[in-house]
């Protein structure tokens, strides 16, 4: 070997290191290839990628803001906006990400469009000439076939972008024309139609991987071929014309809602995120939390949990979440004694999580807003303590694993203060933070009706005032940087100094959140003006901050900002290319199961294989999630999926009697939906993490699947125990459901990890899970002794609405049809008000009845009644009336549990006090 070569092998040894064998240019790209595209040309087509990118961004800013009502000027509406996202969207997949050339992907890359061609064609049935369908297909075939480099764009992928964006802006372009034809579409509609499906199925190929465009094009098989498909999901089949209008015509297929959320909200919180990173929050995040943590058992792990929780707050992607955070916490995590595996599997858990941590959740928070029909401050009032005990049950996983293998924190810089003073000092800051919130809270309330219009524009002022005051306050502390975790010596960064060098990038979050739960703004809105303060902020916080610390060359200063800031407008619209396309071919699905029907069809399907049993028809959908999750991006998957299970899950829980509130379904979607990106063997986030550490990616996987069984557990606690998501539950009672909650999942974490004070034995295990069950679902071992219905006869109806304590569950069960004719049974929850008797208080619930033959029916149902929203109709028969009967308070059997609870904790501390920490014989203990 040359000197040469000798050199070069060692600064490839010395970039790789800490990052299992990968430079940091290596761990870009892997991210790129994932989420921004992997595609790096030079010349014109790098600039047009990016000149597409900045101008997507402008664009959804110009949207979203009030500019085009104030100039009266380049006003769009929702389909018109839809349309333009998507042209973005599409050419950007085709410019950013080149084709894959594996023998699978050339596959599918060529079967599916030639298939949907010849199925566009018979569809047709004789309309569509065989060259047009033929023109397409041989045109996609041909772009997969000689393949696409990574340094260059071949002129068939331009053409490709070109005709791909003209497509998704026939919507646009056509808008007046196609608004006044609807339903029914002329040879033209069906042509650009055709060529817009297929060219989004290849583009979501290229962006995603193969697995969203087979579910896609399955649907579509599906709609042309219902005569021939099996009895229980057959239906009549569509035509072309059926077909095209309804997935591309009208706004019910690709242009549909998901796609809707993509263009109104999600764009503008991702984009958000890329600012705030850009702006260096990302960093300032890692640093403030291993300053804080760092210190303790197993530091640099709890440090990365938390760091990344403060990511996921800004960001919706697990991969760039991992990458982002793990180039730095993993090789600390391996160098006080974690494995290469668990190391990564830590950094994986902990940031997929970031994905249900409000306010951005992914895209899925505003999802739920459309398919749920709550209002934003809803959906994350509902997501919040889940999340956070979720976060925290994991910051303590990370503790036991510390605990098991004797670690140590890292060298704390300065000697600690007295915990006396600490604690002192925290509630002073409690306090100073308290009276801040309060004065500005107050404040606000008088100077809107004191100022009226002219208010704006002072908070401004005041905003910028305060932007500037902490600007100068964290000019004194030098400008963080990231240390080179595989260095020799490795210090913490001194917490105060720390948390006080970036204090200014506190202020776009709170504007973020007083705007969408102060000022209950639409999150799109309130997005807009977080982004603007943030575009303020990269141009204003470099010039400032040479200011106050007199370096002078403002000018320059001011020149990187602006660069800064051009290169986060292009990275939040890289980030969204695979979220518009995923929102825009998960249309398709949620198209083809309403113009076919077949979620009635698919509920007849899993009622058969469940047997009618919910918690059956709970583990399929947890299933499914996982399934479809491998290969579909969590929003992707979370739209498919609650769109076929959501109305199956309330339907079977109301015929198992158990009324299940369609937030919770939504979110137990949801978070098996992102516990796909952690299980092997397809866990894109552990091969991320596994890249970095240098472990075994499929055994990353599995102990990250292993640390995140309390995310797998919370989705089927909250569905029958509501309170978990703060449903109809104050304040004071949110905040003892909150702790009660988090002892019970750190209890339900030391069973599964087979350690709480010592190493567990068996039964400590299974006692732990149970009294973590019962603090959980207190009520579940109090209806078994004392039932909270009594049953009565239907004929005894009006007595027991009578006698029905006001305002609680009043239940009875009901026989009729479904909306498609065939016989059902379920039960119907109404909370009775006030009335002088029982057919009073019915008849204010919306409900009129009738006896015939000794048999009681509902004979009216009021419009817009609670009845009609408990899905009660007219000429129901009651079956059976269950009363709410007093009980004692379900919460008696945390007596019971506590003191099972000492027990274990008197028997290990004689353990460890022993020094007996690993039982022997027939109870040995789990590793």
């Amino acid at each position: 070997m040359t000197r040469k070569d000798q050199q070069q092998a060692s600064r490839v040894e010395q970039e790789g290191a800490g990052h299992g064998g990968l430079s940091q240019a290596e761990i870009d790209e892997l991210v790129a290839s994932s989420d921004t595209g992997g595609r790096s040309p030079d010349g014109f087509a790098a600039k047009a990628i990016l000149g597409l990118a900045l101008a997507w961004s402008l664009f959804q800013l110009w949207f979203a803001s009030p500019l085009p009502f104030i100039f009266d000027f380049g006003v769009f509406n929702d389909t018109q906006a839809r349309s333009i996202h998507l042209a973005f969207a599409v050419t950007l997949a085709f410019l950013a990400y080149p084709a894959a050339r594996s023998v699978f992907q050339l596959i599918l890359g060529i079967g599916v469009p030639v298939l949907l061609g010849i199925l566009f064609w018979i569809g047709g049935e004789g309309t569509m000439p065989v060259w047009i369908p033929a023109l397409i297909v041989g045109a996609v075939a041909v772009s997969i076939v000689l393949g696409s480099p990574k340094n260059r764009i071949p002129a068939w992928e331009w053409g490709l972008a070109l005709v791909g964006a003209f497509c998704a802006l026939y919507l646009f372009i056509f808008y007046r024309d196609l608004s006044g034809r609807p339903g029914a579409p002329i040879f033209q509609d069906l042509v650009v139609g055709m060529i817009g499906i297929i060219l989004l199925l290849e583009a979501t190929r290229r962006s995603l991987g193969p697995a969203l465009m087979i579910v896609a094009s399955v649907f579509l098989v599906y709609t042309f071929l219902g005569p021939y498909m099996p009895s229980i999901i057959a239906h009549k089949g569509n035509s072309l014309n059926e077909v095209i209008n309804h997935h591309w015509v009208t706004t019910e297929g690709v242009f549909g809602i998901a796609l809707g959320v993509s263009t109104s909200f999600v764009f503008l919180f991702v984009l958000f995120g890329a600012l705030l990173d850009k702006a260096g929050a990302g960093n300032y995040f890692i640093q403030v939390a291993f300053s804080l943590m760092g210190h303790m058992r197993g530091g640099p792990a709890k440090a990365a949990v938390v760091s990344s929780a403060m990511t996921g707050l800004i960001s919706g992607s697990s991969i760039a979440n991992v990458v982002t955070t793990g180039t730095f916490t993993i090789p600390l995590m391996k160098r006080v004694g974690f494995s290469a595996e668990k190391a990564g599997a830590v950094e994986v858990a902990s940031s997929v999580n970031g994905q249900i941590m409000p306010p951005v959740m992914g895209a899925a928070a505003f999802l739920m807003v459309e398919y749920v029909g709550i209002s934003y401050f809803e959906v994350v009032k509902h997501a919040f303590v889940p999340a956070l005990i979720s976060y925290i049950a994991l910051v303590y996983i990370v503790h036991l694993e510390a605990m098991k293998a004797g670690m140590e924190g890292l060298p704390r810089p300065v000697e600690p203060k007295p915990w006396v003073v600490r604690v002192v000092g925290f509630l002073f800051g409690v306090l100073v933070l308290c009276a801040v919130s309060f004065a500005v809270y107050y404040g606000m309330g008088w100077m809107r009706p004191a100022f009226g219009e002219a208010a704006s524009w002072i908070v401004f002022a005041l905003l910028v005032a305060v932007y500037v005051g902490l600007v100068a306050f964290s000019s004194r502390y030098p400008e963080l940087h990231l240390e080179d975790p595989n260095a020799p010596v490795q210090k913490l960064p001194l917490p105060g100094p720390t948390v006080k060098s970036g204090l200014h990038f506190l202020l776009p979050v709170v504007v973020l959140v007083w705007a969408l739960m102060i000022d209950r703004l639409s999150p799109g809105l309130s997005a807009f003006w977080a982004s603007a303060f943030m575009i303020f902020i990269l141009l204003t916080q470099r010039p400032l901050f040479a200011f106050f610390r007199k370096e002078g060359d403002l000018g320059g200063q001011i020149k990187r900002g602006s660069v800064e800031l051009i290169e986060g407008l292009i990275a939040g619209a890289r980030n969204m290319i695979g979220i518009g396309i995923a929102t825009a071919t998960a249309g398709i699905i949620v198209g083809a199961v309403s113009q076919t029907g077949v979620g009635s069809a698919l509920a007849e399907v899993v009622e058969v294989i469940s047997g009618g049993n919910l918690m059956a028809i709970l583990f399929l959908t947890a299933i499914l999630s996982l399934i479809l999750g491998m290969g579909l991006p969590t929003t992707a998957n979370y739209i498919v999926v609650s769109a076929l299970l959501a109305p199956v899950i309330v339907t079977l829980g109301q015929q198992n009697g158990l009324i299940v509130p369609l937030i919770a379904v939504h979110l137990f979607v949801f978070y098996f939906g992102i516990m796909a990106d952690v299980t092997p063997p397809v866990g894109l986030a552990s091969f991320a993490a596994a890249a970095v550490s240098g472990g075994d990616p499929i055994k990353t996987g599995g102990i990250a699947f292993f640390y995140s069984l309390r995310t797998a557990a919370l989705p089927f606690l909250f569905i029958f125990n509501t309170d978990l998501l703060l449903i109809n539950v104050g304040w004071i009672g949110g905040f003892g459901i909150f702790i009660v909650a988090t002892i019970a999942m750190l209890l339900f974490a030391a069973a599964t990890q087979g350690w709480f004070l010592a190493r567990n034995r068996y039964w400590e295990s299974a006692a732990l899970l149970l009294i973590a069950f019962t603090l959980f679902r207190p009520g579940f071992w109090m209806d078994m002794i004392y039932p909270p219905f009594a049953e009565r006869a239907p004929g005894e109806i009006v007595e027991a609405a009578a006698a029905a304590p006001e305002g609680e569950p009043f239940r009875i069960r009901v026989a009729g049809l479904n909306d498609i004719g065939d016989p059902i049974e379920f039960v119907a929850q109404l909370h009775l008000g006030p009335g002088t008797d029982g057919t009073e208080r019915l008849k204010n619930d919306g409900i009129t009845l009738r006896e015939e033959d000794g048999k009681i029916f509902i004979d009216d149902v009021a419009f817009d009644s609670d009845a009609q929203a408990a899905g009660l109709d007219w000429d129901q028969e009651v079956l059976k009336v269950l009363q709410p009967i007093s009980q004692p308070s379900k919460y008696l059997m945390f007596i019971p549990a506590v003191l099972v609870l000492l027990l274990i904790v008197f028997i290990q501390r004689r353990r460890v006090a022993a020094g007996a920490t690993r039982p022997v014989g027939a109870g040995a203990g789990q590793g």
